[in-house]
């Protein structure tokens, strides 16, 4: 089974090529993400339970919320792509873990809650899909902003083939991204889908080869980083709130946040270089 490291991309059949990603692991206090800094202003966490294909566990939960909350407070992070190994994103939530529990245990503990922490990181969040997506995993990836898929991704909601249902947002993530009747087929039938599938139905925004597709998102992650981080935080609030309000209100935000950038050193600093004709230099200010 592959230890899902950047590693196993770049090294097979000895290739001499190791992605530049591989080179920036260090030493983290997790237990189950591996953490690195693979390009200026990009953290990248590798989801790292390899023996039960990075299935989604509490502790795995804790470490993930409490990475993403370094990074989004890091002043030199400017993105963040989650990723797991080439044969699995993550296979779903861990069942050993939720077999036992009753109804007390999960309602009284809100159990599941904190995953969705990822929804309120400020900086953009990539997903990096390699091998499956199902369960917990399909719901963890469409938390973030953007979707990237390997060509041999599977995603999928199974949980209905348990006597239950998705509950980190499956039946309402899914059902906006890809439209009622589809989403409903999947989740009532727990019908897995491919990543080409995924592409037509709007749910990922590109599809790579496996081995290209972490350094890719790397590349989307590092581009967006480049830019004022005012201005790309305040274009994600305004998409993500306009997809709960109506058009006029999110119209309104639109133009509120646009207004409120004037106020921002980086504003001038864009407009300046655009009319000199250099790169802009952006401070976060």
């Amino acid at each position: 089974m592959l230890i899902p490291t950047l590693r196993p991309y770049y090294t097979r059949q000895f290739r001499p090529l190791i992605s530049h990603a591989a080179r920036y692991y260090s030493t983290t206090p997790y237990e189950n993400i591996l953490a690195s800094n693979p390009a200026p202003g990009v953290t990248l966490l590798t989801l790292n339970r390899p023996k039960s294909l990075n299935a989604l566990s509490t502790p795995l939960i804790l470490d993930l919320n409490a990475a993403m909350k370094e990074a989004d407070t890091d002043p030199a992070v400017g993105a963040i792509v989650i990723t797991g190994s080439e044969k699995a994103f993550a296979a779903g939530a861990d069942i050993k873990e939720m077999k036992h529990k009753t109804f007390a245990d999960v309602y009284e503990h809100s159990f599941i809650e904190n995953w969705s922490e990822a929804t309120r990181v400020k900086k953009p969040v990539l997903a990096a899909v390699n091998g499956y997506a199902l369960g917990g995993g399909c719901e963890l990836a469409m938390m973030a902003d953007i979707i990237f898929a390997g060509e041999k991704a599977v995603f999928g909601q199974p949980e209905i083939k348990l006597g239950i249902i998705p509950g980190a947002g499956g039946t309402q993530r899914l059902t906006r991204l890809i439209g009622k009747s589809r989403a409903m087929e999947l989740i009532l039938t727990g019908t897995t889908f491919a990543a080409q599938q995924a592409l037509e139905w709007g749910l990922v925004s590109a599809v790579f080869p496996p081995e290209q597709l972490v350094d890719q998102a790397v590349k989307t992650a590092s581009a967006i980083a480049g830019n004022g981080r005012l201005a790309v935080q305040a274009a994600k609030e305004a998409v993500n709130y306009g997809l709960q309000v109506g058009l006029d209100q999110g119209l309104l935000h639109e133009r509120r946040l646009f207004h409120s950038l004037f106020a921002t050193e980086d504003q001038k600093e864009g407009m300046t270089a655009f009319i000199e004709k250099r790169a802009a230099k952006f401070k976060g200010k």
